[in-house]
């Protein structure tokens, strides 16, 4: 906490200064400062951490990366706004959260857009995912990579879901996004936008009574040690986004920014690899606890899902990622 408490204030204090990043030594190393709001086994942070190990070790220790993780320094998007405003240098955010303020991210977490993780893929690693890293150059900051995490599925505390309907009057945490929130209204159900780090206390206190999301996020924040039904909707594989901002980038010499940019990159096939083993362990351990799992009628959510499409898409950036997303199926 008091980490997150000086880093916050030094928020305030880089926007009143418009002063580079702090983390900087008199004798040439540099510190970058990196955020992640799961936890230390997580693929996504031993990413990170891959590349300050890399860093290090390239530079003979006078670029390295402090990472803070598990939501030390705040929610994801308070870690948006501090990196915009130079405050911390890299996060890893969650694309829904990035829906608003850069819109191309909304081609990656419209519903059913992906048929598989293989699909995902072709994508991000192509010019869709090219694009949208793109995209964030607008409002200071650099779009280092694209994490993919899997695909999103309900669980709760009342029941197994099958159809859209079995979700009528059912809270569910949804993560602020506006996309989530009106999918979660057109498959019957109540969203309820939550951090992370609160929605296993709203499930114990019957203040929601599920969420959605990964199965290994599933496992990681212990909420299968509430929600005992776990249900294959796969509605979404929206993607997390490794972002730098571009203040900090700038503040690099030319041959440290190509390195650090070079290294995010590389470091897409570490969380992969990491990701493929944590994800079915994951599974195990859930599965065997005793949590219910159900598959689900697919056709039948899809077609629920079929008016948010059509809305999105009447967005002509939206619409041509989403024709090219469906041309790599």
């Amino acid at each position: 906490m008091t980490d997150r408490r000086r880093f916050l204030a030094g928020l305030a204090g880089v926007c009143a200064a418009s002063a580079l990043p702090v983390s900087r030594a008199d004798d040439g190393m540099r510190v970058l400062t990196a955020t992640d709001v799961h936890v230390k086994d997580y693929p996504t942070v031993q990413a990170v951490q891959w590349i300050g190990e890399q860093l290090e070790r390239r530079t003979d220790g006078r670029l390295r990366l402090r990472l803070y993780h598990a939501g030390q320094l705040g929610r994801e998007s308070e870690a948006i706004d501090m990196a915009r405003f130079g405050a911390i240098d890299i996060t890893r955010v969650y694309s829904g959260a990035l829906n608003n303020a850069f819109p191309l991210t909304q081609a990656l977490c419209l519903p059913y857009v992906f048929d598989s993780v293989a699909h995902l893929r072709r994508a991000l690693d192509g010019d869709v995912g090219a694009q949208v890293l793109q995209g964030f150059q607008a409002r200071g900051l650099v779009g280092l990579a694209i994490y993919d995490s899997g695909p999103r599925c309900f669980y709760n505390i009342k029941h197994p879901i099958v159809e859209p309907g079995d979700l009528h009057g059912l809270k569910i945490r949804v993560p602020m996004s506006d996309i989530f929130i009106r999918m979660l209204r057109l498959f019957g159900a109540n969203p309820t936008p939550l951090p992370l780090g609160e929605v296993f206390s709203g499930m114990e206190t019957h203040m929601i009574d599920g969420a959605e999301n990964n199965i290994r996020s599933f496992q990681s924040s212990r909420h299968f040690e509430a929600a005992r039904y776990w249900s294959h909707s796969d509605h979404s594989y929206a993607p997390d986004v490794l972002l730098m901002s571009q203040r900090s980038l700038e503040s690099l010499a030319p041959r440290d920014r190509t390195l650090v940019i070079e290294l995010a990159r590389e470091s897409v096939q570490v969380m992969r690899g990491l990701w493929a083993h944590q994800e079915e362990a994951a599974r195990r351990t859930v599965m065997e606890s005793g949590v219910r799992s159900n598959e689900c009628d697919i056709a039948a959510f899809r077609a629920a899902a079929q008016p948010l499409l059509e809305h999105y898409r009447r967005d002509p950036a939206i619409d041509r990622l989403h024709r090219r997303i469906r041309e790599l199926a």
